[in-house]
């Protein structure tokens, strides 16, 4: 499933009525709505009017930050993968950078038009390459992306692997830094995006290491 129904489902979750099977007839107000959590909370129950409230949460700076610094930190990983398409030495591999490649250039483009829809500012996705520039958490430095750059075969396959899981992993701190902060990613569109980025990160860091150690064999 894309970003784009992925985040459809985070939606109709809220919304969709859930039928829980029971010999009990159904409560006068109907069965109960779903609300799902954050990365690594519970799911809970909420009302009718909840759901609606919900519905109309507000973003905020935070917000708009996390997408900001997402997409520059989105950028690096589509950078990663053009270079697997020349100096992977496996298929597995390519195969690997290319879901990457495909998912997040998806979530780039709905990070852009997120960012448009509220009259906020748009970063420029290379911006990372400027001297000074402040990079994201699990981003590579200038250096250890000409390291890439300079690796072929076998070596690049472990160092990519090796690099892209440190990416992803930066990207759960983001994630984790972001709904830490009082009030931020509950706007519907950014608490889906990012418990997206949480849970499809979390498999591919899985892929990446079991494939990791295919290629250290």
């Amino acid at each position: 499933m894309n970003s784009i129904g992925r985040h459809a489902s985070w939606i109709l979750a809220l919304l969709v009525v859930a039928a829980i099977p029971s010999c009990r007839s159904a409560a006068p107000d109907g069965p109960p709505i779903i609300q799902p959590g954050a990365p690594g909370q519970r799911s809970r129950v909420i009302d009718a009017q909840a759901a609606a409230d919900l519905s109309k949460v507000p973003f905020t700076p935070a917000d708009v930050s996390f997408m900001q610094g997402m997409i520059g930190h989105h950028a690096q990983a589509v950078e990663m993968t053009d270079l697997a398409r020349t100096r992977a030495g496996s298929d597995a591999i390519r195969k690997i950078a290319a879901r990457i490649d495909i998912s997040q250039a998806d979530e780039i483009k709905m990070m852009r038009e997120w960012l448009t829809r509220r009259g906020q500012p748009v970063p420029d996705p290379h911006a990372h390459h400027a001297h000074g520039a402040t990079l994201m958490p699990g981003m590579l430095t200038a250096e250890e992306m000409a390291r890439l750059a300079d690796t072929k075969g076998p070596a690049f396959d472990r160092l990519f692997l090796e690099s892209m899981i440190k990416h992803h992993e930066g990207a759960l701190v983001m994630v984790k830094q972001l709904f830490a902060q009082p009030g931020a990613g509950q706007e519907s569109d950014v608490f889906a995006f990012a418990s997206d980025v949480d849970a499809d990160q979390r498999m591919e860091i899985d892929r990446m290491r079991q494939a990791l150690v295919t290629a250290k064999e």
